[in-house]
């Protein structure tokens, strides 16, 4: 996907997979956890860059940003969609809707740095 584009592919994904519910008369579920229970929840997940993090010293470039992102994390978890405190918990590798973290092959932070950009730092 390119990244100047992704929000409009996404919202057409998803208007082509409603429409295609109602042709075979099934619901669809954006819900952050559509089954409630003892699991993780379906989420979102968006990797992303600028021009800035994909050069020499990008990664000073990406913890800069991260550490922007922590500034309003209550400000952008309260736009980010309903029923988030469902999957977001802190258990089974999700992070804690109520915490800002971020770390390398950190699968239960907020934000998580592939470990392959950190050694290429």
């Amino acid at each position: 996907i390119n990244a100047e584009y992704g929000g409009d592919d996404l919202t057409m994904a998803r208007f082509l997979l409603d429409r295609v519910g109602e042709y075979f008369q099934v619901s669809v579920s954006f819900a952050p956890k559509p089954i409630l229970g003892d699991w993780n929840g379906a989420g979102c997940h968006t990797n992303y860059s600028t021009k800035a993090m994909r050069e020499e010293g990008g990664y000073d470039a990406i913890l800069a940003a991260i550490e922007k992102l922590g500034l309003k994390h209550k400000e952008h978890i309260e736009v980010y969609g309903t029923d988030n405190h469902l999957r977001l918990t802190g258990l089974h590798e999700t992070a804690s809707m109520d915490k800002f973290t971020y770390g390398v092959a950190d699968r239960g932070a907020s934000v998580r740095i592939p470990r392959d950009t950190e050694k290429a730092k």
